[in-house]
């Protein structure tokens, strides 16, 4: 190629200034060493890109009516210190080379008004800080690091690329759309390196991916292209359940990385590329990259430019003719040599072959629409309208740069904005390498715009079977498990189940969560339940079968109380009590109906009539039943002189007394316990896995003892009054069946006190019900039933002198100790 191409091109500056500033090389190339002989095709193709876009400016009449814009086309070489030497020209003042050192800038005019480029990170960091310092506007179509986006050190800097931060959150949103949560990393030991791979790990952590390996790869230096440490990490991630890497590397970097990977044959991954090296031909072309794995990351979208190809034929056309570079040559400054060395040799064999393979809008898009961006910068401060531009003061660059803040602008009919950090929101397609002969093509697959869509069905895999590869380190849990962190990774974990009464509240948890108290869960939940109510039911077998249990046991007080009542002047009755015995029946009739106030749901009500109902009818019978013992006793055991006065006091209204008596003192004891220490309904949260269990809770346990002492009293008075009475033969022995029924009373409420301490608290009411029940049956059975017996099947027996003794001499033998016992010998 003719000289003229690494060069200047000529152009008159038209009023206000035009300037330029770019670069013809790679992002963040490794050499160090001067501006050596080589040629950079995306190089080229950007500055081919910021030309036509100064030619359509200069030819419209829209924008800068009637001014034309100049440039300066310089190459950074990729390096810090070359670039200072073009930037100390741009900022020389208006017609000379020297730069002039003044207090206050305000005034300074310097021979161009704005910076385009460079494109590599490292290089626009020192630049940057120049221009800041003069305030003068640059704009970058390439240089990505996110340290750039500071105002405070950069005020002067924008660029028409996204920052990094946006490429690296798009790779971690990326990786949790495929479940990809055990990677490696991998960057440039350079300012794009370092910066972006800080900036990735710092968002993947965040989001719970974890890096198992991470490293910097050294930049090439010449005569090899040694790794250091990342070449055991390769290894490491070779041998690894990893099957993702995430290369944030400059192209010079990931072609070295690559190679030895190819060289050792390592085994293929899924490569997540960075912006910089994604389209680079040099890692493209490199022969066995086919065998790598899959390849895919994020490119910045841009606006397609169809006239932009031709321009380039044309350009590189023109340059092939003699006499075109020479009409160049003579309107040169002279600078090129002095600021960047001599130009290089193998321009001179460049052809549109050479260079229209990188012709990707996305990349040549920044560096044109870089140029509007200054342009319409410039049209504002002009004050510029379809006829002309007004102002006729010269714009001084800090002019320029406040009208670029929040400025939004066109470019090939795409409208950008600049943001307060200086940066354009741009959305990001994702592309995939698929490869066609020797060369790969890029297919997009999804996209970022703030929210992450893929395109699974354009997925292509390197795996078998076209499976989308897995790399986790530890198998996903299934849903109701949490992750039991194992070692320094927080993906690497084991699962654990959550037991019922907890959940999984979020997928991620580390612990499981505690429903509430209303709530009951599971084994391996992922939500609570409401807790339903639990009560005895009378639906319930339970209470079916007590029920029928109750009504036999009714039907046996009432037939006995029938037949008492009938039979109430005969001797057997009058022996039993008469009157009494038949009080002593109902009192047992309403001590099974207290049972009825078990079932159903509890209320304070039914708590306070269930001890009620209860005690003061079983107060009633045993107090009976001790008046027949104590004359069991007085006719059994004392003097004769004793028997006729006790038996008169025994009897008759006396005795009404006693049972009244008893039964108040029941009744005060019931008050007292009641007022004092009232059972309540209580909701019991945790006895039962799903239910709430609703019930009477005592509330002192004691006092619940003293209400049962009186007829606990009684009945032991009862016991010791007919237990040593002898019986007499030829006579009915009652003191044998009060024994029995005290008995029966006893073994029933003390076998009850084990069995409800220790069965589960759902089961109290029917094991209260079921005591009850047996308690009236016992003593059913065995004071009462015998005597139904005698007055349905014995009637001959039903005599005074069999139940009542033939005179006073006999009353001895009116006790005994029997259940059912007819005689003692053959007399009937």
């Amino acid at each position: 190629m003719p000289p003229c191409a690494p060069g200047r091109e000529a152009g008159s500056e038209g009023r206000g200034g035009g300037a330029g500033g770019g670069r013809s090389g790679g992002e963040a190339s490794a050499t160090r060493s001067p501006c050596g002989p080589r040629l950079s095709a995306p190089g080229l193709l950007w500055a081919l890109a910021m030309m036509m876009a100064v030619e359509e400016i200069n030819n419209a009449s829209t924008l800068l009516p009637g001014l034309r814009l100049g440039y300066d086309l310089f190459d950074t070489c990729s390096e810090p210190v070359v670039a200072m030497k073009p930037s100390l020209v741009f900022m020389a003042k208006a017609g000379s080379r020297s730069i002039g050192a003044y207090c206050d800038y305000t005034q300074y005019q310097p021979r161009v008004l704005a910076v385009i480029g460079p494109h590599s990170s490292e290089v626009a960091l020192v630049t940057g800080k120049f221009f800041s310092f003069f305030l003068m506007p640059q704009v970058s179509y390439g240089a990505t690091t996110d340290r750039l986006s500071n105002r405070e050190t950069f005020p002067s800097f924008f660029r028409t690329v996204p920052s990094d931060r946006v490429q690296a959150t798009a790779m971690v949103e990326l990786l949790r759309g495929l479940r990809w949560n055990w990677v490696a990393a991998v960057g440039s030991d350079d300012e794009y390196g370092r910066q972006g791979l800080s900036l990735f790990s710092s968002l993947a952590n965040a989001k719970g991916i974890c890096i198992a390996y991470e490293g910097l790869m050294p930049l090439p230096r010449a005569g090899g292209t040694r790794l250091g440490s990342v070449q055991s990490l390769l290894h490491q991630v070779n041998h690894s359940s990893v099957q993702v890497v995430v290369v944030f590397s400059s192209a010079h970097a990931t072609y070295s990385l690559f190679s030895y990977t190819i060289h050792y044959k390592l085994s293929p991954k899924v490569w997540v590329a960075s912006e910089a090296w994604l389209t680079s031909s040099l890692v493209m072309m490199l022969p066995g990259m086919e065998r790598v794995g899959t390849v895919l990351g994020f490119l910045h979208q841009g606006a397609e430019m169809p006239e932009f190809r031709s321009y380039v034929q044309t350009r590189l056309a023109q340059a092939a003719e003699p006499a075109y570079c020479a009409s160049l040559e003579a309107g040169r400054l002279g600078l090129e040599e002095h600021v960047v060395g001599p130009r290089c040799p193998q321009c001179d064999r460049a052809s549109p072959e050479n260079v229209t393979d990188g012709l990707l809008y996305h990349q040549t898009f920044a560096a044109y629409a870089a140029v509007y961006s200054v342009a319409h910068a410039l049209h504002k401060a002009l004050l510029c309208n379809s006829s002309g531009c007004p102002t006729q003061e010269p714009v001084r660059p800090w002019q320029l740069l406040e009208n670029m803040y929040n400025m939004s602008f066109r470019a090939y009919n795409r409208t950008l904005q600049f943001d307060t950090s200086g940066n354009v929101d741009l959305a990001y397609d994702l592309k995939l390498w698929v490869w066609r002969d020797q060369m790969p093509t890029l297919r997009t697959v999804g996209s970022y715009n703030g929210s992450l869509e893929l395109q699974f069905s354009n997925m292509i895999w390197h795996t078998p079977g076209n499976q989308e590869p897995v790399s986790q380190c530890s198998r996903q849990c299934r849903e109701g498990q949490v992750r039991r962190v194992k070692g320094f990774h927080s993906c690497c974990y084991d699962c654990v189940d959550c037991k019922a009464g907890s959940y999984q509240r979020h997928p991620d948890d580390a612990l499981c969560s505690k429903c509430d108290q209303d709530q009951w869960s599971p084994d391996r939940s992922t939500r609570c339940f409401p807790r339903r109510p639990r009560f005895l039911a009378w639906g319930e077998p339970a209470v079916l079968g007590l029920l029928l249990l109750l009504g036999i046991v009714l039907v046996l007080v009432l037939i006995a109380l029938g037949l008492f009542t009938w039979h109430r002047d005969s001797p057997l009755v009058q022996a039993a009590g008469g009157p009494r015995a038949c009080f002593g029946l109902a009192c047992l009739g309403l001590v099974c109906l207290s049972v009825l106030l078990f079932p159903g749901r509890p209320s304070t009500a039914s708590c306070v009539g269930q001890q009620l109902l209860l005690h003061l009818p079983l107060t009633g019978c045993l107090s009976t039943l001790f008046l027949q013992a104590a004359e069991i006793f007085v006719g059994s055991e004392l003097p004769p002189s004793w028997t006729d006065w006790l038996h008169s006091r025994l009897r008759g209204p006396w005795a009404w007394l006693v049972v009244l008596l008893a039964m108040l003192a029941e009744a005060a004891l019931c008050s007292w316990y009641l007022a004092v220490f009232p059972p309540v309904v209580v909701t019991n949260w945790h006895v039962l896995p799903t239910e709430a269990l609703v019930h009477c809770r005592v509330s002192s346990w004691i006092s619940f003892g003293v209400v049962h002492a009186t007829n606990a009293m009684l009945a032991f008075l009862c016991f010791l009054g007919t237990f040593l009475v002898q019986s007499r033969p030829g006579r009915y022995n009652s003191a044998r069946s009060l024994t029995f029924a005290m008995l029966a009373y006893f073994i029933t409420w003390v076998s009850y006190i084990p069995l409800f301490a220790n069965v589960h608290m759902v089961s109290h009411p029917p094991v209260q019900m079921g005591t009850i029940l047996f308690c009236v049956l016992g003593i059913l059975a065995t004071f009462h039933l015998p005597k139904c017996y005698l007055l349905l099947w014995r009637p001959d027996l039903n005599t005074p002198e069999f139940f009542l003794g033939g005179g006073p001499s006999d009353a001895r033998g009116q006790g005994s100790s029997g259940v059912g016992e007819e005689t003692q010998g053959k007399n009937k």
